[in-house]
């Protein structure tokens, strides 16, 4: 008990002397303004911020834009470039059948195989006995719905 209170004492007296080295230091010390500690400092003129800076602003916005676009278009290319092995396993065709329902042709080597897609599940529907031949329609025969632009023409009677 005695001895803890002696080292009480000796810190108390060490902060003491840390204290009055302080405020002799800081009177000492010459003074930092002319004017009184009260006083308020005259407002200095605020330039405006130019054109030129705001042209600086504008360039780093740009350039972090384009940096973010371009390395999502690179993992989105090094996404699919690391996956293809050979033509072991492809995506012949899907289609949609429900919100969230696909339904997904595949082709492992030389055997296709239908596949229901949901969220969380995928089922195999039928595994197909001889191959189907897909052949992708031709670009101007495929489509015999009417474009927009032909739509909105007819509608205002053109």
């Amino acid at each position: 008990m005695r001895r803890s209170s002696c080292m009480l004492t000796a810190a108390l007296l060490g902060a003491f002397a840390l204290s009055g080295a302080l405020c002799a230091a800081a009177a000492e010390a010459p003074a930092v303004s002319a004017h009184p500690f009260a006083a308020p400092q005259p407002a200095s003129p605020v330039s405006p911020a130019g054109l030129g800076g705001l042209g600086q602003v504008t360039f780093a916005l740009l350039l972090v834009l384009a940096s973010i676009f371009l390395i999502a278009w690179l993992a989105r290319r090094m996404r699919s470039f690391g996956n293809r092995m050979g033509t072991a396993l492809d995506v012949l065709a899907d289609i949609p059948l429900g919100q969230k329902e696909r339904a997904v042709l595949i082709k492992v080597g030389q055997t296709q195989i239908l596949v229901g897609v949901a969220p969380g599940h995928v089922n195999t529907l039928h595994v197909l006995a001889e191959p189907i031949e897909l052949v992708k329609p031709a670009a101007g025969l495929a489509d015999n719905r009417p474009s927009f632009k032909a739509l909105m023409l007819r509608s205002l009677g053109k």
